[in-house]
């Protein structure tokens, strides 16, 4: 990171050097000092920039979306009843994490380890940068706070607001819904379509587009579904490409997490 910022500021230092060298050619000579005044300033902003992300990583320090990432993607295992803890921290380029789960005071050890393995895989499939989960069970709590429970009805997951389509292609709805496989992005149409491709693209972080594609559900020609589970955070920003031998349509769409979300 640090060298990435040091190429950058070599790069604008060069075309700043080139404008203030034009301006003098020009006849403007306070051109040369202001430029590199301007320049001292990127310079000073950029290790500012550079030493906040720097001394944050030594010190073991991670973004506050991380442990959030964490506890929504841990609370959507089925039997998890509560997150009571996240700790997070980064060993060089990898993350470690300890996880505090609470479970029905009626499991048993296997079932605590069923789940507590199960904890484990959901966060190892959908944090890439995580290495190591350690997770701790224990007895949940009648006395938590509502906020921290996570749907005392068994029910694990709330899906975000499905997204209405209606092109040309196709109308239905596109929605996240969760199978015996686990989370899956799904097209429900209102009527049998066949020949279609469908593709849902969504912006992450860092600009980094996960790409789903959407594949017909045998015996069903009305719903298309993806093979993965889309990854956390289930709030974002996308475009649903359709397409066929008539032509290909995209959509963009926003999904939001309802406000009930644990």
């Amino acid at each position: 990171i640090a060298d990435g910022f040091h190429a950058r500021t070599d790069g604008l230092t060069s075309l700043a050097v080139v404008l203030g060298a034009v301006g003098v050619w020009l006849g403007y000579p306070l051109a040369d000092p202001i430029v590199g005044l301007l320049i001292t300033v990127a310079i000073f902003g950029i290790v500012w920039q550079s030493a906040k992300a720097v001394l944050t990583r030594v010190l073991d320090g991670v973004d506050a979306d991380i442990p959030n990432e964490i506890r929504h993607t841990a609370g959507h295992v089925p039997g998890v009843r509560a997150i009571e803890a996240v700790r997070a921290r980064w060993l060089g380029h990898r993350l470690t994490a300890d996880v505090d789960i609470a479970l029905d005071g009626t499991a048993t050890l296997h079932e605590a380890d069923s789940i507590s393995a199960a904890v484990r895989e959901e966060l190892l499939g959908h944090i890439s940068a995580l290495a190591t989960v350690r997770v701790l069970t224990k007895a949940f709590d009648t006395n938590l706070k509502a906020a921290t429970a996570i749907n005392a009805r068994g029910s694990h997951h709330h899906a975000p607001t499905p997204f209405v389509v209606k092109t040309g292609l196709a109308e239905g709805v596109l929605e996240i819904i969760d199978t015996p496989a686990g989370e899956r992005m799904q097209l429900k149409t209102t009527r049998a379509v066949t020949g279609l491709s469908v593709e849902v693209c969504i912006q992450r972080r860092a600009e980094r587009i996960e790409r789903l594609l959407l594949t017909e559900v045998p015996k069903d020609a009305t719903r298309f579904m993806s093979n993965e589970a889309p990854e956390e955070p289930h709030e974002f920003d996308g475009t649903l490409k359709l397409r066929d031998d008539k032509g290909e349509q995209t959509l963009a769409f926003h999904l939001t997490e309802p406000e009930t979300h644990g």
